[in-house]
């Protein structure tokens, strides 16, 4: 008898709270804010995520504004902004890597901004061959040699991303400043977080580790037929 009667009351409540304009755009808010989070746990990228959360913060506002909650309130309007920042920092990064075309140097456009700038002296050794690779970098000013093979790098140059994904994380070459320059550095970290939020920037990221695998494998292709 006691689960009928509380049925009847939850329908009567129901009822009544419809009954009322405010309390029933306030139940659909709250309906609409749950149902949101809800679906968002089987969302695995990172922008329809931060849409999602987006959503769901607007429909609890809306719900501790009539309800009211201040806490519910509160909270979500604290979350509100820091989601949109979000989704305007990933929308950036997306179109950062949609500008760069296969045939352009990939001159750093869609990582310079998660990157840090350091100015080091000539003959400053980046990295050893057979150090663990800890960074990714990119050239800005000056000259870089690696030393085993010879070869320099110039500016607009992203290095030091195959090691980073190497199984054994090891450096294959020394990477020597010739002269003063300016590299930026992005750490290992960031990296992956960037290749796991957003699926364009791991494929342009993979896109550029190919291109250099290509290029080792071309060279050497060439000291053999020497």
């Amino acid at each position: 008898m006691v689960p009928v009667e509380l049925l009847s009351s939850t329908i009567a409540s129901a009822r009544a709270a419809l009954s009322e304009p405010g309390e029933a755009v306030a139940l659909l808010s709250l309906t609409v804010g749950v149902t949101l989070v809800l679906v968002s746990s089987f969302v695995k990228t990172m922008i329809p995520l931060r849409w999602l959360a987006v959503a769901s913060c607007v429909g609890f506002v809306i719900y501790g504004a009539l309800r009211p909650s201040i806490a519910v309130l509160l909270l979500n309007a604290a979350l509100l902004p820091i989601n949109l920042y979000r989704v305007a920092e990933m929308i950036r990064l997306t179109r950062r890597v949609a500008e760069v075309s296969p045939e352009k140097n990939l001159s750093g456009v869609w990582l310079r901004p998660y990157m840090r700038s350091t100015k080091v002296k000539a003959g400053t050794i980046l990295f050893h061959q057979g150090d663990r690779a800890k960074r990714l970098y990119m050239l800005a000013e000056g000259q870089v040699e690696f030393v085993e093979i010879g070869s320099v790098l110039g500016p607009g140059t992203i290095f030091g991303e195959v090691a980073l994904f190497s199984p054994n994380h090891r450096r294959a070459l020394t990477a020597r400043c010739v002269g003063p320059c300016t590299v930026l550095s992005i750490d290992e970290s960031t990296v992956k977080q960037l290749y796991y939020q957003n699926p364009a920037f791991g494929f342009k990221l993979i896109e550029l580790v190919a291109r250099r695998l290509s290029a080792d494998v071309d060279r050497l292709s060439v000291k053999g037929d020497l």
